[in-house]
């Protein structure tokens, strides 16, 4: 890891109250990195809360037994909680849209801002940034602070911080994947990690809904540029139909990806207030932050999305258009 962790111990060391947040939708990196930083700053003795902007999904229950992850509603005590705060820790995202209404009363506090990302892309929080972009997975950067503090994760931690990792790298077969994350990964087995207990949590427990999702997005997939992007779509009638949650459709842009020939993939879903969510992924030499960009989002070089307004028919035609331009290919869609 590349980073300098004394600046953070020192906030550490002179603050007691501590919030943690991460991004709308939080994924096992999210919360696995939140859970295992909350572990190292109560054993210093602070006063720690992790207050989101969204629900935990409930396939991700598993992470946090003691429900120490709360989602900021109306409840008084949390609003009290953001603006009262020494320090707030943003984790696994640097942009204030990410962060939703979290972020709103965060601008509005004289707190100490802090953020510990992966992600290249960000906007200007005015915090002090502990960032590394080669970084797989926040939970790295979570472990290397952790390390630095002579601190052992306990084998709850442990978990939290093995899902974070093997999640964002999916199970390691990422490019990402180096082999200092496969040493990190070993020393967490030796804290108490179960990687087989973790896979079955993480991906054998899909409900029927899932499924009957999965199906309606498959049967739409679509090749363009010759072949070499794939792409599919869920609208909000697909979720009334089969009565499954948005969160089922994390991985399936991964499915789109195992097509023979693809360099790059998308999957929109369509949100409640009509607004759509891309979710972008690529092979080496395909950038696909430069497609999601182009709407104001963001991610990493192979995995990437973005928050659009339009129709289905008008966003898929502009993905297919930019992505032309990535892949250098005519923009021939085929069924």
């Amino acid at each position: 890891m590349s980073i300098d962790w004394s600046g953070l111990r020192t906030i550490i060391d002179n603050n007691q109250h501590f919030v943690i947040t991460s991004h709308v939708r939080p994924d096992a990196d999210a919360l696995g990195s939140e859970l295992a930083l909350t572990g190292l700053l109560e054993s210093m003795g602070k006063t720690v809360e992790i207050i989101n902007p969204s629900s935990t999904p409930k396939h991700l229950y598993f992470l946090d037994p003691e429900n120490k992850v709360h989602c900021l509603n109306d409840s008084s005590a949390l609003s009290e909680s953001l603006q009262k705060c020494d320090v707030h820790i943003i984790v696994d995202t640097s942009a204030w849209i990410q962060i939703g209404d979290v972020g709103k009363k965060m601008q509005k506090s004289d707190s100490i801002k802090v953020v510990i990302d992966h992600h290249a892309s960000s906007d200007d929080l005015s915090a002090h940034e502990f960032k590394d972009v080669t970084s797989p997975a926040a939970g790295c950067l979570i472990y290397d602070l952790m390390v630095d503090c002579g601190y052992q994760p306990t084998p709850q931690e442990a978990n939290a911080l093995y899902s974070a990792i093997a999640t964002d790298t999916g199970w390691f077969r990422f490019p990402a994947t180096t082999a200092e994350t496969m040493q990190i990964i070993s020393d967490l087995m030796k804290a108490g990690a179960s990687p087989s207990e973790l896979y079955t949590k993480l991906y054998e427990q899909a409900s029927l809904e899932r499924l009957k999702l999965s199906g309606i997005a498959l049967q739409r997939v679509q090749l363009a540029c010759e072949g070499q992007l794939v792409y599919t779509y869920v609208t909000q009638a697909d979720f009334a139909e089969t009565k499954a949650h948005p969160a089922d459709t994390e991985s399936l842009v991964n499915e789109c990806m195992k097509i023979k020939g693809t360099r790059a993939a998308f999957i929109l879903v369509q949100q409640q207030n009509r607004q759509i969510k891309a979710s972008l992924r690529s092979r080496e030499g395909v950038d696909v932050t430069l497609v999601a960009e182009q709407f104001g989002g963001g991610g990493h070089r192979l995995a990437s999305g973005a928050m659009i307004t339009g129709s289905m028919e008008t966003v898929i035609e502009k993905l297919i258009e930019l992505f032309q331009i990535q892949l250098g290919t005519p923009a021939v869609a085929s069924e």
